[in-house]
């Protein structure tokens, strides 16, 4: 398990699929802000309120130049048919061996039920243009967390400008 990246520090670079095949770059996004949040599973509860809360900011997001991925371990198919069934016009990505969200520092182990098992954790990285990790969230709840992720790009644009 690797260390979850902290603000200031470069973000680890990565390349993964989309639900259309096409490869994401983190590294192509320079110049650029990125949001790159991890959540466990497509078309859960928790998962559809946070993906829906960033759908419903997608042309905030989009005025501030700044694109919105979403990472769990879910194949294509998955992806295509969450993105479908709540008109989600953002990116979600695939991380079937859950190499990114590990050098994230959100392939964690869980308890649930008396039961321990590995999985992802909701956390959240606002990526600034040059490279570098501007924001963290961790153990994110899934209600307004759009909404402080916005107020974190307002501010650290702010910073820039």
């Amino acid at each position: 398990m690797s260390a979850m990246p902290t603000v200031g520090e470069f973000a680890s670079d990565f390349e993964l699929r989309d639900d259309e095949g096409r490869a994401h770059r983190l590294s192509g996004r320079r110049g650029h802000f990125t949001v790159v949040y991890f959540y466990p599973a497509d078309d859960t509860p928790g998962c559809t309120k946070e993906a829906c809360a960033f759908r419903d900011a997608h042309v905030s997001f989009g005025d501030a130049d700044t694109e919105v991925w979403g990472i769990s371990p879910q194949g294509a198919a998955s992806k295509a048919a969450f993105r479908a069934r709540y008109g989600l016009p953002f990116t979600l990505l695939a991380d079937e061996d859950h190499a990114v969200a590990d050098s994230y520092g959100s392939w964690v182990e869980k308890q649930n039920y008396g039961k321990t098992y590995w999985g992802v954790a909701r956390n959240s990285f606002l990526v600034g243009p040059d490279g570098r990790v501007a924001s963290v969230w961790t153990k994110v709840k899934p209600e307004g967390h759009a909404t402080e992720v916005l107020e974190a790009l307002r501010e650290a644009r702010a910073a820039k400008a």
